[in-house]
Formats: C-alpha cells, sequence, structure tokens
C-alpha cells in the first residue's frame, strides 16, 4: 500500500518567489500511480506557486514528456507499465534540463544510489510531509532557476562580448564560459590562473558583474604593487596614530566591499607574515585593523590571481598550504592566447572598434598584417596584441594597417617562420629573404647581403644605420621600385615611404 504525504501542524509555506516570479512559470510534472498521492502533490505545487500536470503510469508520463518543456519532475519508482529508472532515461533524453525528483515507498541505499547516477536531482520517500515536499521542491526550483541563468550568462558570453570584455569562440573560452556560467552565482572563492597578459582582471570582473551582488562594490587589489611597509595596513586598515603618518583612520581594502567583490591580483607576491593573517581573516570573516583592538567585520567575496605556480611555492615553503587549499576552492586557468589563436580576429575586431570610438577613425588589417597577427606566438598574451595595435593604429599614415606599422619583435618573428633564417633587417638575413621572395615573385635579385654590408667585416654597426643601408640597397638594386621593395623587405609601403623621408633621400638618388 503506497503511503500517502502527511498532514503537518506546521503553516502552510508562501508561494515559491521563483516560481512566482518568474517571467515564465515553471511548470511541474507528477507522475505517480496512486490518486490520492498524485492528486496531493499537484494541488502543493500548485499553492507554491507551480503549473502543475500529472499522469497515472509509464506510458501516460510517456505522452506528458511529448506536450512541452518541464522543469521538475515528481517521479514514482513503481509505476504500472514499466520501471521509473527506466522512463528516468527517457526524461534524459528528452527533457535533459529537467530536475527530477525521485518518490518511492520502497527506499533503498541502491535505489537512492541508481537513481542519482542516472540523473535524479533529489529523493523522496514516502511517506513524506508537507513540509519536506514542499523543501525539496525550492531546492529544484532554486537549481532550476541556477541552471537558467547560467546557461543565459554562458550563452551571451558565447555570441558577444559579454560582461567583462571577453571576447573568443575556441574550444578553450568556451570551456571556460561554461565554467564562469556556474561561479558567478555562488560565493566561493575562485582562484584564477594565467599568464601575464591573458585578462585575470576581466575575468574577475565578469564573475562579480554577472552574480546577485553586482550592484555592490567590485575592488581590485594588486598584491605585488604594494609598498612591503604598507601592506597591512591597506588590507586590514588602521587606526588613527597606529604609526607615524596615520593621521586619521582607514578602512582595509578587505572591508571596503561589503556583500561586493575583493580581487586579490598577483597573490603569490604576499609576504608569509601576511598570508598568515589573511588566512585569519578568511577564516574569521573579520580583520583587526593596524593598532586597534576590536575587529571589523568583512563580506565581501574573495577571487585571487596569479601567474605563478602556487603548488610549487607551497611544496618549497614560499606559499601557505592552507591559504592555498582555502582560496583554491574554484581554480579558473585562464588560456594564453597561443592557445586560442583562432579568437584573434575577434580580439582585432573588438580592439579597433574601442580605438575607433576613441579616436574617432576607422581601420583595418592588410592581409599580411592579419597573418603577422596569426603567426606571432604572443607571449605577452592579449595585453601586448592590444598595444601592438595602439602602435600600429598610432603610426600608420592611412587607415590600412600594413606589417611594417607593427612592432619590430613581430616582424622578425614573422621573417624566421616565413623564411626559416635570421630577422629581415640582420645583415645575413637579407639576401635569403630578398632570395625566397624573388623567387616567389619570379624577378631575379642580386646579393643585397653584399650592399649592406659595412666595409670593415669587423666595424660594428648600429642596427638603424644597417636597416637603412638595407633599404636602400634594395631601392637602387630595384631602380626605385618601391612596392617591389617593400614587399621584399617584408615592410609596409607606408613604412617605407616614413623610412625614405626620415633619411632624406628623394627618388632622384635612388
Amino acid at each position: 500500500m503506497q503511503a500517502h504525504p502527511q498532514s503537518t501542524t506546521a503553516a502552510r509555506r508562501t508561494p515559491l518567489p521563483l516560481a512566482a516570479k518568474s517571467s515564465q512559470l515553471l511548470r511541474v510534472l507528477v507522475i505517480d500511480d496512486d490518486p490520492p498521492v498524485r492528486h496531493a502533490c499537484a494541488e502543493i505545487a500548485r499553492s507554491l506557486g507551480f503549473l502543475t500536470d500529472t499522469a497515472d503510469s509509464f506510458a501516460a508520463g510517456q505522452t506528458a514528456l511529448t506536450r512541452g518543456a518541464i522543469d521538475i519532475i515528481l517521479l514514482d519508482l513503481k509505476l504500472p507499465g514499466g520501471s521509473g529508472l527506466l522512463l528516468l532515461d527517457e526524461i534524459r533524453s528528452r527533457q535533459p534540463a529537467a530536475i527530477v525528483i525521485i518518490m518511492t515507498a520502497f527506499a533503498t541505499v541502491n535505489s537512492a544510489v541508481e537513481a542519482i547516477r542516472v540523473g535524479a536531482g533529489d529523493y523522496l520517500t514516502k511517506p513524506f510531509t508537507l513540509d519536506e515536499l514542499s523543501a525539496t521542491l525550492e531546492r529544484a526550483a532554486q537549481r532550476r532557476s541556477f541552471d537558467t541563468e547560467a546557461r543565459c550568462l554562458r550563452d551571451r558570453l558565447r555570441i558577444g562580448r559579454g560582461m567583462g570584455e571577453l571576447v573568443g569562440h575556441s574550444p578553450a573560452m568556451e570551456k571556460l564560459y561554461r565554467i564562469l556560467s556556474k561561479v558567478a552565482f555562488t560565493t566561493h572563492p575562485v582562484l584564477l590562473l594565467g599568464e601575464s597578459g591573458t585578462g585575470k582582471e576581466l575575468v574577475a570582473r565578469c564573475i562579480h558583474l554577472n552574480g546577485p551582488h553586482a550592484s555592490k562594490p567590485f575592488v581590485p587589489v594588486d598584491c605585488g604593487a604594494l609598498a612591503p611597509t604598507l601592506i597591512e595596513s591597506e588590507l586590514f586598515g588602521h587606526v588613527k596614530g597606529a604609526f607615524t603618518g596615520a593621521g586619521r583612520a582607514k578602512t582595509g581594502l578587505l572591508a571596503s566591499a561589503p556583500g561586493g567583490t575583493v580581487f586579490l591580483d598577483e597573490i603569490g607576491e604576499l609576504p608569509l607574515d601576511l598570508q598568515t593573517k589573511l588566512l585569519r581573516a578568511l577564516q574569521e570573516k573579520e580583520v583587526r585593523p593596524v593598532g586597534a583592538t576590536h575587529t571589523v567585520p568583512i563580506s565581501a567575496r574573495i577571487l585571487a590571481a596569479t601567474n605563478r605556480d602556487l603548488e610549487a611555492m607551497v611544496e618549497s615553503g614560499r606559499f601557505r598550504k592552507d591559504l592555498f587549499f582555502r582560496l583554491n576552492v574554484v581554480k579558473l586557468r585562464i588560456p594564453p592566447l597561443r592557445e586560442r589563436k583562432k579568437d584573434i580576429p575577434l580580439l582585432t575586431a573588438h580592439i579597433l572598434e574601442r580605438l575607433g570610438h576613441t579616436n574617432g577613425h576607422g581601420y583595418a588589417f592588410a592581409e599580411d598584417a592579419m597573418h603577422l597577427l596569426m603567426d606571432y606566438d604572443w607571449p605577452g598574451n592579449v595585453r601586448e596584441l592590444e598595444h601592438a595595435i595602439e602602435r600600429a593604429c598610432a603610426l600608420t599614415s592611412g587607415p590600412i594597417l600594413h606589417l611594417g606599422d607593427f612592432p619590430t619583435q613581430l616582424q622578425n618573428a614573422h621573417a624566421h617562420r616565413e623564411w626559416g633564417g635570421d630577422p629581415v633587417f640582420s645583415v645575413s638575413g637579407i639576401s635569403a629573404a630578398a632570395a625566397s621572395q624573388s623567387a616567389t615573385l619570379g624577378s631575379p635579385l642580386p646579393n643585397l647581403a653584399a650592399s649592406a654590408a659595412p666595409a670593415d667585416p669587423g666595424a660594428v654597426q648600429p642596427i638603424a644605420e644597417l636597416e637603412k643601408q638595407a633599404i636602400l640597397a634594395t631601392l637602387r638594386q630595384l631602380n626605385g621600385d618601391k612596392l617591389m621593395a617593400a614587399r621584399l623587405l617584408g615592410i609596409g609601403k607606408t613604412t617605407l615611404y616614413r623610412k625614405l623621408k626620415e633619411y632624406g633621400v628623394s627618388d632622384d638618388e635612388l
């Protein structure tokens, strides 16, 4: 005989805010062959603000799954016409987003484990009280709302530039979005790991701005930039007269964002004695300002970041193991740009758009420039890419950015890959570069290395002078053909004209 939901002396719960206030009411499906249980569950769910539907058998449950999206399913394990666990498999394929709550009077450890393994989100043992069912539905509604918000955030990050200016569709960024969409709605500490320039602070801001406390302060703290003598005062605050120069009390950075987020950047630079005090502050959720006899509560969420190997630092005794575990509740690795080169076109378009809004000019990349950007390994990551594009925009003489408008180290690295030899303007590399380009273009070219080399082989000349000699030698041997010379030297035409102007060389002298 099936057990029914029992009555309780407790007052009936108020309608579920998550169900009643959502733009679309959550739908609950009750699948149970016992009419009193089925109707009671449906009535309780309806009183809490859910839309409800019912089914009394395996076949009826299958039919109900085809009638539209379902948010929460109350499923009995014993059904006429088939097993509830078998129907659970079908639910997972037809309604993968639904939260399934198993109901059974034959509770065993094995059935509970099997139900959770197959995909159930919760478990109710009959007989259960009104409060037990209400609490279970509340948890399911919260999880369903969390899943929906996380999916919306993940989609927003994927299709555009989500909060925090994150850009990219590569597999590495897709993985990052999936984790971000979940941790944004929690309050757990997050440890962000990544090389310099990967955008750790952007990710931290994204977590904050997409979380439930986005309206609260976001306080970034660069632990590596704080003066060693003032780190404790900056983090924990101080009272008036605590030390020489403390003319007034100051609130510490950890306490300056109540309900918000404190981002501890370069946490690996924090001295060991401060690591101990920070650990205590995080554990006790309070700080003691320098010179004070009282404590101040802290309620900010802690996000930390570093480009160091903290685990190696723990092993060598340079970072506290207990603080590492406290910060490392959730670990996020920010991929370097060389691992997501497919995102470079999107990133460059975003950077150019921002620069265009700033200075009112529109820019585009020449084909050779885009090849350069895609080919380079970017040891400085997105920050280096951004600075390189800003430099090119500042130096170009037109709206088109050419290879020669970018920093020399990028051009040299590109030359290494293109010709497998030395940089474009090294004396030994000129003939190899030019010969390769000459063969491609179908025009013979004499040895430029001899033309550009100094008369005295033992003499040392500045790179700028070697560059000048290489340019002029190339132009003279091409009878002044500037376009061909620029192509052979691997620089932009505008850069070549600018160089000639700097040298004070006219066409008649070529």
